[in-house]
């Protein structure tokens, strides 16, 4: 018995719908392959006051920050925060007209990813975090307070004590490497 021409046409476009469907779950595996492996963030500096978690990835315009207590270029999105804070993305000059393809956006919103050898401070409370770890720094902002962490009583810049966030894999030994990127990038 032959197959009609009615199946042969079904059986050819379900063939076709899955060759199209393959070939462009190819091309967004390589698409945010290329993305995340192309592009990371290597520093991130919070600071976390009233209401409100001010993002940078850019040390020179966090530091003025904290002299100035304003930016001059941000993006800024209503609750938007783990707790429904407002977040505010500080932004340089050059990515003022770029907004949310910045990298701290791009970071929070999970588009990039960080980079081997990250670095993170977060201001809260009055307290310096230090982070290597995206994730472990993500659980301070949403909970506000580090499982793990060695903490060095008024060993910041300006007195503060800085709390190094550790978790299950580094918890057993005091993070050295963590302690002299914090002084590296704090001199």
């Amino acid at each position: 018995m032959k197959p009609s021409n009615q199946t042969l046409n079904i059986s050819t476009i379900i063939l076709c719908l899955i060759v199209t469907l393959g070939l462009n779950a190819c091309n967004k595996t390589k698409k945010d392959a290329s993305l995340t492996s192309a592009e990371t963030v290597a520093e991130i500096y919070e600071v976390h006051e009233d209401g409100r978690i001010y993002a940078f990835y850019d040390k020179k315009l966090y530091k003025n920050f904290l002299t100035v207590g304003e930016t001059a270029y941000r993006l800024t999105r209503i609750g938007t925060g783990p707790n429904s804070e407002t977040m505010v993305f500080g932004l340089t000059k050059k990515d003022k007209k770029n907004g949310s393809n910045t990298p701290a956006v791009k970071l929070y919103e999970n588009k990039i990813k960080t980079s081997d050898n990250f670095y993170a401070e977060t201001i809260r409370h009055g307290r310096i975090y230090v982070f290597n770890n995206f994730e472990d720094m993500k659980t301070v902002r949403q909970f506000g307070h580090p499982n793990f962490f060695y903490t060095e009583i008024g060993s910041g810049p300006k007195g503060e004590t800085v709390v190094y966030v550790l978790n299950k894999k580094t918890k057993k030994n005091k993070p050295s490497v963590l302690i002299e990127a914090f002084k590296k990038h704090n001199s």
